[in-house]
C-alpha cells in the first residue's frame, strides 16, 4: 500500500502553473488543490495566508507586485512546500535565497527552467526509493523472529508490531541522516 501510494504523488508541473498573476486566495486554493494529495489529514491546510506572509516577512519570498503573485512566485511557493517539513525557516532562507536573488525573473535562465531540471529526475528518483523501502520493508521482516534472540517469547502480534517499529525506524534513521546531510 506504501508502494501504490507513492505512485499517486507526483509534483506541481510547470503547465498547471496559471499564466495569469493570482492574488493571495487564488494561491492558496491553487496549492490545495494541486497538493491535497499529500496532506496528512484532511483538515490540514497546504499554504494559508499567514504562511505566505511569513515567508516574505522572512525574505524567503519576494513580496507580490500590487498584490498578486506570479509564476515565479508560485515557484518559490511550491519550493518552499516541498522544503519546509525538513527545514527551519533560517535554512529556508539559506537554501532558497540564491534562487531569489539570482533567478527571480531573470531573463536567461529563471525558476521555471531551474523547477524543471530540478524535477526531471523524479521519476528515477522514485524507482530509487521504491527499491530502497523495499530492501528496508524486508530486513524489518527478518527481525525479532521466532525461536532465538529477542523475539522468542513473543506472541505474532507483537512479532509484527516490533517489525514494523524496525521498518519505521529504518526509515526515520534515513531522513534523519538525510536532514543532516542537508543541514550540513
Amino acid at each position: 500500500s506504501l508502494l501504490r501510494f507513492l505512485d499517486t504523488i507526483s509534483y506541481v508541473k510547470p503547465e498547471q502553473i496559471p499564466d495569469i498573476d493570482l492574488y493571495m486566495d487564488q494561491v492558496t486554493s491553487f496549492m490545495e488543490d494541486h497538493l491535497k494529495k499529500v496532506k496528512r489529514y484532511p483538515e490540514d491546510k497546504v499554504l494559508t495566508k499567514t504562511m505566505i506572509n511569513n515567508y516574505t516577512k522572512a525574505k524567503i519570498l519576494p513580496p507580490p507586485e500590487k498584490k498578486k503573485y506570479s509564476r515565479e512566485h508560485m515557484y518559490m511557493l511550491l519550493f518552499i512546500y516541498y522544503y519546509k517539513g525538513i527545514l527551519s525557516l533560517g535554512d529556508l532562507n539559506t537554501v532558497l535565497s540564491g534562487l531569489e536573488e539570482k533567478y527571480f525573473n531573470a531573463p536567461e535562465l529563471n525558476l521555471e527552467e531551474i523547477y524543471k531540471e530540478v524535477f526531471r529526475l523524479e521519476y528515477s528518483q522514485m524507482m530509487v526509493l521504491k527499491e530502497d523501502i523495499l530492501q528496508k520493508f524486508k530486513r524489518a521482516e527478518e527481525t525479532f523472529q521466532e525461536g532465538e534472540g529477542p523475539g522468542a517469547s513473543l506472541s505474532p502480534e507483537d512479532r509484527e508490531e516490533l517489525r514494523l517499529f524496525s521498518f519505521i525506524s529504518e526509515l526515520a534513521f534515513d531522513v534523519y541522516l538525510k536532514k543532516l546531510l542537508i543541514e550540513k
